[in-house]
């Protein structure tokens, strides 16, 4: 394994990401789920929306569509079944009524901060003595790797 990351060859790199992802994976699945939210069956889909919910705040299911970078249609399903399961709430929007701002429910807004810090924690230990450029270029490159997987997922 190579350990000095200013010396890694494009080829040395892929390897030591194909051996680290799997890995990271693992630990992130493996961090404990809230005993609140055990029953629920949530789905990784699930997650980004409540991490959005979490650090945004309430959003539209249009606003959640945007940042998820999925079709409203979509999000108004998984805001549903999760309304439905008391996890989200849905009220009017003060500043217009005809649109509707999703939440998290009250009983659920602690069991998701706790289930969230495990990877927030991580992630703020990791990239807080990073200079913001590093930090840019970490989460830049995440998001082109996963386009670039998206890419070879089948249609």
């Amino acid at each position: 394994m190579v350990n000095d990351a200013d010396g890694m060859t494009a080829q040395q790199a892929v390897r030591s990401m194909l051996l680290l992802m799997p890995r990271l994976v693992g630990r992130a699945k493996r961090l404990p789920v809230p005993e609140p939210l055990r029953t629920l069956d949530l789905a990784p889909r699930h997650l980004s929306l409540l991490s959005y919910l979490q650090y945004d705040g309430p959003l539209t299911v249009s606003g959640l569509a945007e940042r998820l970078e999925v079709a409203p249609t979509t999000v108004s399903l998984m805001v549903g079944d999760l309304s439905r399961r008391g996890v989200l709430t849905r009220k009017e929007d003060d500043a217009d009524r005809r649109r509707r701002v999703v939440a998290i429910a009250p009983r659920y807004a602690e069991p998701i901060r706790e289930w969230l810090s495990g990877s927030a924690l991580a992630w703020t230990e990791v990239l807080t003595d990073l200079t913001p450029a590093e930090r840019a270029t970490i989460v830049r490159t995440m998001r082109a790797f996963e386009t670039a997987l998206g890419r070879r997922m089948p249609t």
